[in-house]
């Protein structure tokens, strides 16, 4: 409304900037005559929002904003450089900042403007990935209708087949209660037996008589015995007939979606193991569980003959490829990403779930360039799981996104974490890091030392495998294509660390670590970037037990 009408106040039509004020058409002629200075204000249409024509200094109110601040990146008064913040920062001129910031927006705009062919094909491809995803999801709701209709047809044969059961053990029981019932009605007075008895004692005529009742009194007795002991004829309880569906209610709360690389597979289809444990042990449920005996199996299978019988045990397999052991003893892990540790929210970007984080690679990279000089990288960012290990057996699996330019994962010590998070650096040499897959040489000191820490390096589809004694150290044989999806096993106990490829479940690098902390699932990326958990591990209310 007008600010400067009599009541009741007109709508506005105008603000007026440098008054901070909105005016209606008559009163806007009345305050802003022509040929007068305020006829040169700069006016808008209706509006609240008055900005101010001059930037004031927040920490010193009275004090004009004239210089820019080139390490934090902001405007400041000539009082902040003198004794303020910024009096040992490097400052330039206003005039200089807006030129080189204005130079560089161009610079960014004209590349976006000459990028314009290039988003419309993108934007034309995501349309097309849009609709062949809603084609697929139509096609997988089909699919998992028809696995549903099957599971239904086979419920329906079986519960056709059980309730004939029922109905034909019903019948049989019933026929047989009805036959003894009419037995039971003949012993009563004018019916059948006795009736009949009652009739044989009217015979007057002796032979005739004792003719008959010889075979009566058999008939009597027989009777009479069967009253003293009486048992029915058939069961009346059906507990032989109560279907158990516990064990298909569990298979059914199970039901899931299959992928390639996200089961545990204990079988190795294209590397075949060079030998096998087998574990068996006694189930007590009575007593305390038994230990586990081992039998070293030369083949694929084994005769136990010393098994007792009536007895319940478990087996459980394990495959070594030289000195590898495969991941089928390791326990499920469940964790998130931790956003409260050493979390860099500003560089990193986590989803709601807290099972996947992307590295934001971009403008805050640009306005750092000038601090990244020759021969140096920018640093790494860290995060860490919600969970850490202090015994036992341990797996979880991750998937890195094709695009990552360098992701870091594996396990890393309490006391290791505190070190990294409390000491962020802006800019860091690649020598620094120990594995961090450059050929730095600070490898070769770490060969027989156990590091409270052990990562890989995942990046531009490469999967690189860190220096060892045991394996070649040329730079060919130590990149490998990146998986799709990457396992770590963690023997906490015996301080040893596995890295696999989910999709062979084939080990890729294994090497010990200390273990005298609490281990923790760590990850870093710089540049672009995504790492996401896969979905068994981010199942944290689901229950596993380290002997599976």
């Amino acid at each position: 409304m007008c600010d400067l009408c009599k009541p009741p106040p007109q709508e506005s039509t105008k603000s007026c900037m440098d008054c901070s004020a909105s005016y209606c058409n008559e009163c806007f002629k009345i305050y802003h005559p022509w040929g007068t200075v305020k006829a040169q204000h700069e006016y808008v249409g209706p509006t609240t929002n008055f900005r101010p024509k001059i930037l004031m200094c927040p920490e010193h109110e009275m004090e004009r904003i004239n210089m820019y601040c080139e390490l934090c990146r902001r405007p400041v008064c000539h009082l902040c450089k003198l004794g303020g913040n910024h009096s040992n920062h490097r400052v330039s001129t206003m005039s200089s900042a807006y030129k080189t910031l204005k130079e560089k927006l161009s610079k960014d705009i004209d590349y976006l403007i000459g990028k314009e062919s290039q988003v419309k094909s993108q934007i034309s491809e995501l349309n097309l990935l849009m609709k062949e995803t809603e084609c697929n999801g139509e096609r997988a709701k089909e699919d998992a209708l028809t696995h549903f209709e099957k599971l239904f047809e086979v419920l329906e044969e079986r519960k056709s087949s059980v309730l004939k059961a029922i109905d034909a053990s019903k019948k049989l029981r019933l026929d047989k209660f009805q036959t003894q019932v009419e037995e039971y009605q003949g012993l009563l007075e004018n019916n059948g037996l006795v009736g009949y008895a009652q009739e044989v004692l009217k015979e007057t005529d002796q032979s005739c008589f004792v003719q008959t009742a010889k075979q009566l009194h058999l008939r009597i007795q027989k009777a009479t015995e069967s009253l003293r002991s009486f048992r029915p004829a058939a069961q009346t309880s059906f507990e032989d007939y109560v279907v158990n569906t516990s064990k298909q209610t569990e298979l059914l709360g199970e039901l899931s979606f299959f992928s390639s690389g996200k089961s545990m597979r204990t079988e190795q289809k294209k590397d075949k193991a060079d030998n096998y444990v087998l574990e068996y042990r006694k189930i007590n449920r009575d007593e305390e569980m038994l230990s586990w005996n081992e039998i070293e199996v030369s083949g694929t299978s084994k005769v136990i003959s010393e098994l007792e019988s009536n007895c319940n045990y478990a087996f459980r397999v394990r495959a070594y490829k030289g000195s590898i052991c495969s991941p089928s003893l390791f326990a499920v892990f469940s964790f998130l990403f931790d956003e409260k540790c050493g979390y860099n929210n500003e560089h990193l970007l986590l989803n709601l779930k807290r099972d996947r984080v992307e590295s934001r690679a971009g403008f805050n990279l640009l306005l750092a360039a000038e601090r990244i000089q020759v021969g140096y990288y920018t640093s790494l960012d860290y995060i860490i799981g919600d969970a850490g290990i202090t015994k036992g057996k341990h797996f979880w699996a991750f998937r890195v996104e094709p695009y990552s330019y360098l992701v870091k994962a594996g396990v890393a010590s309490s006391d290791k974490l505190q070190e990294w998070l409390r000491s962020p650096r802006d800019a860091v040499s690649p020598r620094y890091e120990q594995d961090s897959g450059h050929d730095s040489g600070s490898e070769d000191a770490c060969f027989d030392s156990s590091q409270p820490f052990t990562l890989v390096t995942i990046g531009m589809k490469k999967f690189f495998i860190p220096k060892s004694p045991t394996s070649s150290n040329e730079p060919e044989n130590r990149v490998l294509p990146m998986p799709t999806s990457i396992g770590i096993c963690l023997d906490y106990d015996k301080g040893k660390v596995g890295f696999y490829d989910m999709d062979h479940m084939k080990c890729l690098y294994e090497r010990q670590v200390d273990c005298s902390h609490t281990m923790y699932p760590a990850f870093a990326l710089m540049g672009s970037g995504g790492i996401q958990l896969e979905e068994p591990i981010t199942a944290k209310y689901l229950e596993y037990q380290e002997d599976v």
